[in-house]
């Protein structure tokens, strides 16, 4: 009711002093209308100049010649005086029709502009102090859907990944195996990875849960923030990108193990712009962009978003610091699929079972980078993997084409190769 107020208001403001304004223009023109015009007063003057010439030659006082002149002269300023009344004279009626021009067009404006608001304005929502915004975010947050029911309603818009029969019958002998070993530690690694692959995302969560709580009972081996993390991260792509109370609790454990840790730093800001803290997303998003590499997965969405998220943070003035490259032979976050300790994992198989399963991993991976192209670290994967299966053609090839992509990451590739033939 306030802003109806205050805007009735200043519209009755600003169409009165507009209409005041024509107002005193009419009046000014009436009253110069009705004065009598200077050069119209000289006019009388030089016909009663005329007449007294006349008398004066009648008298004798003015010869002919003289009293010609003079008449000459009179004549020469009536045809001025003339002249300037008629350029100076204006319409009575354009005041007016001026006026009722300006009326329309105040009342044009003010009608539109209040059909305009009504159309796409919120008169009647309500004032948002900072202090009603901060409750509803804090109510935002402590209302959000479980892990379950956010993956439930992921299902319904997510499309079947492509079929892979040999890595699905795969994956199945690798489940039927954890099983029976639920406590191997690399078995579960490998499951979590190819559930992934597969697209089975909840159940590669789950399968990274199992993993951190065999950690956690094995007696020299404890989760690390990477591995909690990874939880976090297959919770959320099953959640469809949703972070949910359960997903959090994962990146908390990340980030009491490492403060630092740059993926569980991501998902933590992620989940405060669904929670409506832009604030404290651009805090934790600003610093990760400003730390790079540039390659790193979570770099691309935050540079497309840190300046719409920086105004909305109250940080207009924010300008995005420029790419930082990697360094050559720096690491970056945890990669899905094979590397060369996952190559030689997987114990609780046989032996002709591991070799069949890590050759559709690595045959999968090659594939993807040959048709699709990857980052420098993925090619680096595949040739580590590449050297533990002795396929050295293929792994001397990947490692042409990786070169060619990636000219300035050579050391890298040549590292990959070296460090998993020792």
């Amino acid at each position: 009711m306030l802003f109806w107020i205050v805007t009735a208001a200043l519209t009755a403001i600003i169409a009165a002093a507009l209409a005041l304004a024509a107002l005193r223009a009419l009046r000014a023109d009436r009253d110069e209308g009705d004065a009598p015009h200077p050069d119209r007063s000289d006019l009388g003057v030089y016909r009663a100049q005329l007449a007294e010439v006349d008398r004066d030659l009648a008298r004798g006082i003015l010869q002919p010649a003289e009293a010609e002149r003079s008449r000459t002269e009179i004549k020469r300023r009536i045809l001025e005086a003339d002249r300037s009344a008629r350029k100076s004279t204006r319409p009575r009626t354009a005041p007016r029709a001026a006026l009722l021009t300006g009326g329309g067009l105040i009342a044009a404006l003010l009608l539109g502009s209040f059909a305009l608001y009504a159309r796409l304005g919120s008169a009647g929502y309500a004032d948002q102090p900072i202090a009603s915004r901060l409750a509803s975010a804090q109510a935002l947050y402590a209302s959000r859907p479980s892990q379950e029911t956010a993956e439930r309603e992921a299902a319904k818009t997510r499309g079947t990944p492509p079929e892979n029969p040999e890595l699905e019958a795969l994956v199945a002998q690798l489940r039927t195996a954890m099983e029976q070993r639920p406590d191997a530690i690399e078995g579960l690694q490998l499951l979590a990875q190819n559930e992934e692959i597969l697209g089975n995302y909840r159940a590669a969560w789950q399968a990274q849960d199992r993993l951190i709580a065999a950690k956690q009972a094995a007696p020299d081996t404890d989760p690390t923030a990477d591995d909690y993390a990874g939880l976090a991260d297959l919770m959320i792509i099953s959640a469809g990108g949703f972070v949910s109370p359960e997903a959090e609790g994962a990146l908390l454990n990340a980030l009491n193990l490492d403060p630092n840790n740059p993926p569980a730093r991501f998902y933590a800001g992620m989940m405060m712009i669904q929670n409506g803290r832009p604030d404290q997303s651009f805090a934790l998003w600003s610093k990760l962009l400003a730390e790079g590499p540039e390659n790193a997965p979570w770099i691309a969405p935050i540079r497309s978003s840190i300046n719409e998220l920086a105004w909305l943070a109250g940080e207009p003035n924010y300008i995005a610091p420029p790419a930082i490259a990697p360094p050559a032979g720096g690491s970056m976050a945890p990669l899905p699929g094979p590397d060369a300790d996952a190559v030689a994992a997987a114990s609780d198989l046989t032996q002709d079972e591991r070799d069949e399963m890590v050759q559709g991993m690595v045959n999968q991976l090659a594939a993807r980078l040959q048709a699709e192209g990857g980052n420098p670290q993925e090619w680096a994967r595949l040739i580590a993997a590449l050297t533990v299966l002795g396929d050295i053609p293929t792994r001397d090839a990947a490692i042409t084409s990786a070169k060619s992509a990636y000219p300035g990451q050579a050391d890298l590739f040549d590292q990959a190769a070296k460090g998993a033939s020792q």
